[in-house]
């Protein structure tokens, strides 16, 4: 069940709740296709291999490990060119179908190529999930409940992760494809129900269809819908003659670094070693020699990274985006190191069996920090900072940055471990980990309850809190605007006639 510090106000908001749950199925679907390796790999790596007649060798197997995210950046360059001309519904279906096909060749896969392409298609879901939900969810959010309901795009991804945790352990290769089918298409028949985003049904002119899709969302609140309609008529009319290209993310300080705070949150999930861990899962617990199941482990891992992100789901609107991105990156450090020095005393034929505990409890807490902070913050932080006229190119721009980082991480990974050792591999990914934090100290600034306006001034250079146009309703038309204070959609405010 998901609860949120909603108060008096839980009514009006449960409708974005449900339309923000429903559309981070998608993550979850996502989050299967994802971690779907970290069981299947040492499968496929055994002579009784469930696909072809013999087992994989590391070449093949740092590609399907690899691949996915350089199809996750295909599909993100489709997505920006056709981010604001497309309905989001329809690339939801896109996603959707995309993971049924991934899930079908998996389950039919004969040999190597079988498996390469439906991983290609996991690229897919990946790339337009965490390009299109975000977004999504942003547009159909209060300011107030903005970063929980931001924060669910980890949560679903980490249950994605969990339940290929689970039916990787518990049920042979073809039926977990099988098992796979089942999110896709609940999120098809869920994500049909739920109205547009205002913001995309007023830049193509549909102003009924906004209206009804705001009084849904905002439980038929009238008063609420005329006040925020009007405030969205306005952008959308003061930017409808501007074009949206990539000089757009430079035009001044604040945009600038706004691109930065992204480009490296979004490369420094990877860099700093999440996309290894769960996809390498199950190989490092075997590598450690540990007397815990690497299955079992595995499953561990994922529940704990569902802790976190609950946490982060509650906390994110009370302590801040800042403070959990900083805790987060000092958390993955420590994990990295500990890792790093255990498999140093290991390289040198140290008995650790007394410890063999260590690489479970390091592992929890990487996925508890990793979970709690970098990995939820950073779609919600990204999705504030840049202006609404360019958050998709902005978003698409961070997040290819992310997809070329897994896919050179995980390429790189098996193949640096191999000629350096295990043990160097996670003092690197320590070190990116600290590149992370150092940047995101000195240029990222505390979002939590801040307009969009107050964020950017900040971003600029200003922390004067910037005024907003409010303007009221009734049944005559417009009233009133009060540019002493800022607006806040459903509240009235001192007037000047």
């Amino acid at each position: 069940m998901f609860v949120f510090n909603i108060s008096s106000s839980g009514w009006k908001r449960c409708r974005q709740t449900l339309a923000a749950v429903i559309a981070n199925l998608s993550t979850v679907a996502a989050g299967m296709l994802s971690a779907w390796t970290s069981p299947i790999i040492p499968q496929l790596m055994k002579e009784n291999t469930p696909v072809g007649t013999k087992p994989m060798n590391d070449h093949e197997i740092s590609w399907l490990s690899s691949v996915t995210g350089l199809a996750s950046l295909v599909a993100l360059l489709f997505y920006a060119f056709l981010a604001g001309k497309t309905s989001n519904k329809i690339l939801g279906w896109v996603s959707a179908v995309s993971a049924t096909v991934s899930w079908l060749l998996i389950y039919f896969a004969k040999n190597f190529y079988y498996l390469l392409i439906a991983r290609i298609f996991a690229g897919v879901v990946c790339g337009l999930t965490f390009s299109m939900t975000p977004v999504y969810v942003s547009q159909i959010a209060q300011d107030s409940i903005r970063g929980q309901l931001g924060s669910l795009l980890c949560f679903g991804f980490n249950v994605g992760n969990l339940a290929s945790a689970i039916l990787g352990a518990q049920l042979s290769y073809h039926n977990f494809a099988l098992c796979g089918t089942v999110i896709p298409l609940i999120f098809i028949a869920g994500f049909i129900s739920l109205p547009e985003s205002p913001m995309y049904l007023l830049r193509k002119g549909h102003i009924d269809g906004a209206t009804r899709s705001l009084l849904w969302l905002r439980n038929n609140d009238k008063e609420e819908v005329d006040n925020e309609l009007i405030q969205l008529q306005k952008y959308v009319t003061s930017h409808s003659r501007k074009t949206t290209g990539l000089k757009e993310l430079f035009r001044n300080p604040g945009t600038i670094k706004a691109l930065i705070i992204s480009v490296t949150l979004f490369a420094g999930q990877h860099t700093s070693g999440y996309a290894i861990m769960i996809t390498y899962t199950t190989t490092i617990f075997e590598l450690a020699n540990t007397s815990v199941d690497p299955y079992i482990a595995s499953v561990v891992m994922s529940v704990i990274q569902i802790i976190g992100s609950w946490i982060s789901t509650l906390t994110i609107d009370r302590f801040g985006r800042r403070k959990l991105v900083l805790a987060s990156c000092a958390g993955i450090i420590m994990s990295h190191v500990v890792f790093g020095i255990m498999y140093v005393f290991q390289h040198h034929k140290y008995d650790l069996s007394s410890i063999s505990w260590v690489p479970v409890v390091t592992m929890s807490a990487y996925a508890l920090v990793y979970s709690a902070g970098l990995g939820p913050s950073t779609s919600v932080v990204c999705s504030e900072i840049f202006s609404p006229d360019i958050v998709s190119l902005g978003l698409s721009v961070a997040l290819s940055t992310e997809f070329i980082s897994n896919f050179c991480t995980t390429l790189a990974f098996p193949l640096f471990t191999a000629k350096f050792g295990i043990h160097v591999s996670f003092f690197v990914l320590a070190f990116f980990a600290a590149v992370t934090l150092t940047i995101i100290f000195f240029l990222l600034p505390e979002t939590k309850g801040k307009t969009k306006s107050d964020i950017f001034a900040e971003l600029n250079g200003s922390r004067k809190a910037t005024e907003h146009a409010a303007v009221v309703l009734n049944e005559k038309g417009l009233n009133s605007i009060s540019l002493m204070q800022p607006f806040s959609a459903g509240k009235s405010v001192n007037s000047i006639t």
